[in-house]
């Protein structure tokens, strides 16, 4: 069982940036894909960011592109989403997510049910 930590969210203005850490507990980050996906209240949780096991690629949602990263950095264990520019549709609570396979691409790493473990979410609210 890998349990995620999360941690970074709060709240922010429009525009300010924010960024997010997910680390596995008991488990190499590299041995994972990550994700990081979002659930704004009354809507269903929707994906953000991913990149592959090998962290060769990477994929985006058109409405982050250009504006959020995620990485990981191995040392330290733990994946990241850097949030820039952000914008009031931006609110959601935010979460991680670990997935076994070694697919390598947006169809596959851009839909909930890929993932096998998921965090307990981040809060991230930005206001005007």
């Amino acid at each position: 069982q890998v349990q995620l930590v999360e941690s970074g969210g709060g709240l922010v203005q429009a525009g300010d940036s924010l960024t997010l850490s997910c680390a596995p507990s008991g488990r190499t980050v590299s041995g994972y894909a990550m994700g990081w996906f979002r659930q704004a209240p009354g809507k269903e949780r929707e994906f953000v960011a991913a990149f592959s096991r090998s962290a060769y690629s990477t994929y985006y949602a058109d409405s982050v592109k250009g504006r959020f990263t995620i990485s990981r950095v191995i040392a330290k264990n733990t994946a990241y989403l850097q949030m820039n520019s952000l914008k009031l549709e931006d609110t959601a609570v935010y979460y991680c997510a670990a997935a076994t396979t070694y697919s390598e691409n947006y169809a596959s790493l851009s839909r909930l049910n890929v993932y096998d473990y998921w965090g307990q979410g981040t809060q991230v609210t930005v206001s005007s």
